[in-house]
Order: C-alpha cells, then structure tokens, then sequence
C-alpha cells in the first residue's frame, strides 16, 4: 500500500509536467495531508523529485530520470528524435548522427542522410566509436567524470591516421576546448578526407549520456564550417535532451 502510494504520486508529478506544489498532489491523490507531505518527503530523500526553482514546488528527479533511462531502448530513443535529427540533415545538407554512452562505450545508434540526391555525403556506420578519436566520443568524454576520462586516458590510444592524437596531454588539451566551446571535432582524425563534429546531449543533471553530430568530406568540413554547425549542433542537442526527458518522463 506504501509503495501504490508512493507510485502515485510520481505519477500525479510526471503528468501534470510542471512544477507542482504538495497542496495540488494531495488535491490529485485524494490523500490526507499529513500522509501527503510525508510521502512527498520520502521521494525528495530518495532522489525521485526534487524542489523546483520555485520554492515549494516539485518536478520529477534526475535519479527517477536516469532509472527511466537507463532501460530505455534505442528504439525509444530514435523514436523521439529522429525527427529532429532528419530536419538538421535537411538544413545542414549534411549527414547528422546520434551516440550513445553505455557500458564504458560510445556507440552510433542512428544516421539520418540529406534528402538532396545530387549531395555527395558521408555514412559513417553504425556501431562502436573510437574514444579518444571520434568527435561523438570526445563530445561525451569531455563533459563526463573524471573516472570515464581517465580510463581512456590511460587506454591504447591507436593511431588511426596521421592526424589522429595520441598522447595524453594532446587529449587533455583537447578536452579542455572541447568543454570551452560546447562541442568536439574529428578533424581525418579516423579516416583521411573525412572529418566531423559533435555536440554533447545531457539528460537532467546526470551529465552527457549521448551527443549529437555531423559528418562529411574535408573538402567542405574546413575549420570555420565545423565550427559553425559545431554551434548550430549545441542548440540541437538541448532539443533532443528535451525530447528524451519528455519519453522517460511519459513512461514513468
């Protein structure tokens, strides 16, 4: 009966979608105050929701978020943002991934292409990336714990090409801009003639889970044209961040 509670009033919160305050729970849920304000009180210790900027209100909890999350399928996930990802692929006329960050790995889980046939582009597959050297990785890498870094840090860093960095203080240097300007580029850093950027996408406050990027021929990919879908991939990711949150909440 405790626990029924207690999922009801996740539920009431999750719905309504904005901040609410214990008075319009205890309205929704139809249970006495005092029983109202103690449970609310035991989902705020346990991480499940969490005080809004407005004092005295309640929004769901980044805990709650990532326990959502975490069993979120990629399917979910391509569901709710594929959309956006296929309307910056039109924009761009460039071809726009999304990553994910699972099990110390970052992999690409979906690719949209431009529309225009007459646009020569890049796929750059589906699956497993290179830490230290795809821009999707290093988009997570830079803005996740110390502990995930490290471990790449301290990992093989293969050469991949003659540009691709290999030492540690080159990757340090290198995280450091990349948390400077919000986003990380894969300058033939893989495979020459190809380069790519990526933007980091965080989920609530439990740090960058996926990113979002673009990639193409160097030709077109010179360094002011990174950085200007580089900026345009910052305002995408905050999209899609929202799209995600919107899903896990409506599945709670």
């Amino acid at each position: 009966m405790h626990l029924d509670r207690l999922v009801n009033l996740l539920e009431i919160i999750a719905v309504v979608g904005r901040p609410v305050s214990v008075a319009e729970v205890q309205v929704a849920s139809g249970l006495p105050k005092p029983t109202c304000y103690r449970l609310v009180q035991t989902l705020t210790e346990l991480g499940l929701i969490e005080e809004a900027e407005s004092e005295g209100r309640y929004i769901i909890g980044d805990r709650l978020i990532r326990i959502a999350l975490l069993g979120k399928s990629d399917v979910d996930v391509r569901r709710v943002s594929a959309p956006l990802l296929r309307a910056a692929a039109t924009t761009f006329n460039e071809t726009v991934f999304l990553a994910r960050f699972r099990d110390s790995k970052v992999e690409i889980i979906h690719v949209e292409t431009p529309e225009d046939p007459a646009r020569a582009f890049i796929h750059p597959g589906i699956g497993e990336r290179p830490l230290h050297a795809c821009s999707c990785s290093k988009a997570i890498a830079a803005f996740a714990d110390a502990e995930f870094r490290e471990s790449i840090l301290n990992g093989t860093l293969s050469a991949f090409s003659e540009h691709t960095k290999t030492t540690r203080e080159d990757l340090i240097a290198e995280f450091e801009v990349i948390q400077q300007q919000g986003f990380a580029d894969c300058d033939q850093e893989i495979d020459i003639g190809i380069s790519s950027v990526a933007a980091p996408i965080s989920v609530g406050n439990i740090g960058a889970t996926f990113s979002v990027g673009a990639v193409g021929p160097v030709r077109r990919f010179g360094t002011e044209y990174r950085q200007n879908i580089g900026t345009q991939l910052k305002d995408l990711s905050i999209k899609i961040s929202a799209a995600i949150q919107l899903c896990n909440v409506g599945d709670v």
